[in-house]
Protein backbone atom coordinates (compact mmCIF):
# COMPACT_ATOMS: atom_id res chain seq x y z
CA UNK A 1 0.00 0.00 0.00
CA UNK A 2 1.39 3.47 -0.86
CA UNK A 3 2.53 5.78 1.91
CA UNK A 4 0.18 8.77 1.54
CA UNK A 5 1.90 10.71 4.30
CA UNK A 6 4.56 11.68 1.75
CA UNK A 7 2.14 12.75 -0.97
CA UNK A 8 2.61 16.34 -2.13
CA UNK A 9 0.99 18.48 -4.78
CA UNK A 10 2.71 21.33 -6.61
CA UNK A 11 1.59 23.47 -9.54
CA UNK A 12 3.66 23.59 -12.71
CA UNK A 13 3.36 26.97 -14.39
CA UNK A 14 3.82 27.03 -18.15
CA UNK A 15 5.43 30.27 -19.30
CA UNK A 16 7.16 31.89 -22.21
CA UNK A 17 10.76 32.80 -21.35
CA UNK A 18 11.25 30.41 -18.44
CA UNK A 19 14.62 31.81 -17.36
CA UNK A 20 13.11 35.30 -17.05
CA UNK A 21 10.18 33.85 -15.11
CA UNK A 22 12.51 32.18 -12.62
CA UNK A 23 14.30 35.48 -12.06
CA UNK A 24 10.95 37.23 -11.54
CA UNK A 25 9.79 34.67 -8.95
CA UNK A 26 13.09 35.04 -7.11
CA UNK A 27 12.74 38.83 -6.99
CA UNK A 28 8.98 38.92 -6.36
CA UNK A 29 8.57 36.09 -3.86
CA UNK A 30 12.08 35.26 -2.66
CA UNK A 31 11.92 31.90 -4.47
CA UNK A 32 14.90 29.57 -4.40
CA UNK A 33 15.81 27.03 -7.07
CA UNK A 34 15.69 23.42 -5.92
CA UNK A 35 16.17 21.86 -9.35
CA UNK A 36 16.75 23.21 -12.86
CA UNK A 37 17.35 21.88 -16.35
CA UNK A 38 18.27 24.22 -19.22
CA UNK A 39 17.98 22.78 -22.72
CA UNK A 40 20.16 23.72 -25.66
CA UNK A 41 17.33 25.72 -27.23
CA UNK A 42 17.00 27.88 -24.10
CA UNK A 43 13.91 26.21 -22.63
CA UNK A 44 13.97 25.60 -18.89
CA UNK A 45 12.24 23.44 -16.30
CA UNK A 46 12.74 24.38 -12.66
CA UNK A 47 11.44 23.42 -9.24
CA UNK A 48 11.17 26.47 -6.98
CA UNK A 49 10.41 26.97 -3.31
CA UNK A 50 8.90 29.90 -1.47
CA UNK A 51 9.23 29.11 2.21
CA UNK A 52 8.13 25.50 2.56
CA UNK A 53 5.88 25.63 -0.53
CA UNK A 54 7.05 24.41 -3.90
CA UNK A 55 6.00 24.96 -7.50
CA UNK A 56 7.47 24.26 -10.92
CA UNK A 57 8.09 26.57 -13.86
CA UNK A 58 8.61 25.37 -17.43
CA UNK A 59 8.67 26.91 -20.85
CA UNK A 60 5.48 26.13 -22.70
CA UNK A 61 5.61 23.14 -25.01
CA UNK A 62 2.64 23.06 -27.40
CA UNK A 63 3.76 19.66 -28.68
CA UNK A 64 2.94 18.34 -25.17
CA UNK A 65 -0.24 20.41 -24.80
CA UNK A 66 1.42 22.78 -22.29
CA UNK A 67 0.46 26.39 -23.03
CA UNK A 68 1.22 29.63 -21.21
CA UNK A 69 -1.50 32.12 -20.29
CA UNK A 70 -0.03 34.41 -22.96
CA UNK A 71 -0.76 31.82 -25.65
CA UNK A 72 -4.20 31.02 -24.22
CA UNK A 73 -4.99 34.72 -23.64
CA UNK A 74 -5.90 33.85 -20.07
CA UNK A 75 -5.22 31.25 -17.43
CA UNK A 76 -7.10 28.26 -16.11
CA UNK A 77 -5.94 28.51 -12.49
CA UNK A 78 -4.81 31.04 -9.89
CA UNK A 79 -2.05 30.69 -7.35
CA UNK A 80 -2.98 31.50 -3.73
CA UNK A 81 -0.09 32.49 -1.48
CA UNK A 82 -0.76 32.79 2.24
CA UNK A 83 1.81 34.95 4.03
CA UNK A 84 2.14 36.71 7.38
CA UNK A 85 2.40 40.19 5.78
CA UNK A 86 0.36 40.33 2.56
CA UNK A 87 0.95 44.05 2.09
CA UNK A 88 4.73 43.59 2.03
CA UNK A 89 4.61 40.50 -0.21
CA UNK A 90 2.19 42.24 -2.59
CA UNK A 91 4.36 45.37 -2.80
CA UNK A 92 7.48 43.27 -3.44
CA UNK A 93 5.75 41.48 -6.34
CA UNK A 94 4.59 44.78 -7.85
CA UNK A 95 8.09 46.25 -7.51
CA UNK A 96 9.47 43.18 -9.31
CA UNK A 97 7.11 43.75 -12.26
CA UNK A 98 3.69 42.31 -11.40
CA UNK A 99 0.55 44.22 -12.34
CA UNK A 100 -2.14 44.99 -9.75
CA UNK A 101 -5.48 43.35 -10.45
CA UNK A 102 -6.89 44.62 -7.15
CA UNK A 103 -5.00 46.02 -4.18
CA UNK A 104 -4.72 44.43 -0.76
CA UNK A 105 -7.81 45.05 1.36
CA UNK A 106 -9.99 43.25 3.88
CA UNK A 107 -12.54 41.02 2.18
CA UNK A 108 -14.09 37.59 2.63
CA UNK A 109 -12.48 37.31 6.09
CA UNK A 110 -9.01 37.81 4.59
CA UNK A 111 -6.48 40.57 4.06
CA UNK A 112 -6.05 39.90 0.35
CA UNK A 113 -4.86 41.36 -2.95
CA UNK A 114 -4.42 40.03 -6.47
CA UNK A 115 -1.64 40.53 -9.01
CA UNK A 116 -0.83 39.12 -12.42
CA UNK A 117 2.80 38.26 -13.03
CA UNK A 118 4.58 39.27 -16.27
CA UNK A 119 3.91 35.78 -17.67
CA UNK A 120 0.12 35.89 -17.25
CA UNK A 121 -0.34 33.91 -14.02
CA UNK A 122 -2.66 35.40 -11.39
CA UNK A 123 -1.64 35.32 -7.73
CA UNK A 124 -3.86 36.07 -4.75
CA UNK A 125 -1.66 37.11 -1.83
CA UNK A 126 -3.16 37.28 1.64
CA UNK A 127 -3.84 35.87 5.07
CA UNK A 128 -6.96 35.07 7.07
CA UNK A 129 -8.02 37.83 9.46
CA UNK A 130 -7.52 37.00 13.11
Amino acid sequence: MPDHSTTTLAAMLSVRHGAKAINFYKAAFGATELFRIDSEDGAVVARLAVGTSEFWVADESPEHQNFSPETLRGGTARMVMTVADPDDAFDRAVTAGATVVWPVSEQYGWRLGRIVDPFGHHWEIGRPLD
